[in-house]
């Protein structure tokens, strides 16, 4: 019994996975799944009628799921020790498969996109995020830090941090990212965006800031993720450790929105002043409307 519950926890949280993502009568089957352990003992057929679907949604279903099809998933939820642990998907959780549709791209990428940012909002640790506000706020240099993926929310901070008139810098080029981290002092902050904890580019950058006494954060989605044995602080964005593409191509959704967050709470710790300097960079470039 308590192994078979142990099957229906891992059946359940892989359908849980990919259900924003599912066509109508897909998530009638996978519904049924999630909430009638005896789901095994039902054919394809009977499964199909169970859920007023069809027999090409029950397969194509089990397919996204992991399985070769229905026999296999029908297997495993009888069978659970029988489980060999299969990827979840060819592209570690990023949901397209051979099968789809065209037409299934816009649902699939907005019900990943949706669920990156639910982890976010559930996994983010206000205190934290309140503490590198202020660390950010009152820095005398912010050394922004990422490579690959990251390299896109890292740039978005550096502008948005730039319109407020702080001191900000990156570099593109891992290897100049380690040689800025190593001349940062203890007035400066360095931020690094790793979504797997374990770039080593990145972990090397945030090391050498660290050594010279600079306060440091990590913006991370592992939450055992080494980097964080060099951060000050860590902002954990959601609770998906997947190193390789898949969620991780989507990572920038939710950092992007961590760095929003940051930009915010920057402006909120001294309103009048940072509005006043937001205003101020406005000005400087209102006349970059092209006109003929």
């Amino acid at each position: 019994m308590g192994e078979q519950a142990h099957a229906s926890e891992a059946i359940r949280a892989r359908i849980e996975h990919i259900y924003p993502s599912l066509r109508p009568a897909e998530r009638a089957v996978a519904q049924y799944l999630h909430d009638h352990a005896d789901a095994a003992e039902l054919t394809v057929h009977q499964l199909a009628q169970a859920t007023h679907s069809s027999e090409p949604t029950v397969i194509r279903l089990s397919r996204k799921l992991g399985f070769s099809g229905y026999r296999e998933l029908r297997y495993v939820l009888r069978h659970p020790a029988a489980e060999h642990h299969p990827p979840f998907d060819p592209l570690e959780g990023f949901d397209l498969n051979p099968w789809d549709q065209l037409e299934d791209i816009p649902g699939k990428a907005v019900g990943g996109a949706r669920s990156m940012l639910d982890d976010l909002l559930a996994s983010l640790d206000r205190p934290s995020l309140r503490k590198a506000v202020g660390m950010l706020a009152t820095a005398g240099l912010i050394d922004i830090i990422g490579v690959e993926n990251s390299i896109v929310p890292a740039t978005d901070l550096c502008t948005k941090l730039s319109y407020l008139g702080l001191h900000c810098r990156i570099a593109t080029d891992a290897y100049l990212q380690q040689i800025n981290a190593g001349h940062l002092t203890d007035q400066d902050v360095a931020i690094a965006f790793s979504y797997s904890g374990s770039s080593r580019d990145t972990i090397k950058a945030l090391q050498l800031a660290k050594s010279q006494g600079t306060h440091t954060i990590a913006v991370t989605n592992a939450s055992n993720a080494p980097i964080r044995n060099w951060a000050d602080i860590t902002l954990l964005a959601g609770s998906g450790e997947r190193t390789i593409y898949g969620n991780a191509i989507f990572s920038r959704i939710s950092h992007i929105a961590l760095v929003d967050m940051l930009y915010m709470g920057v402006i909120l710790s001294d309103y009048g002043r940072f509005a006043a300097r937001l205003d101020r960079s406005g000005r400087y470039i209102q006349d970059r409307g092209f006109t003929a």
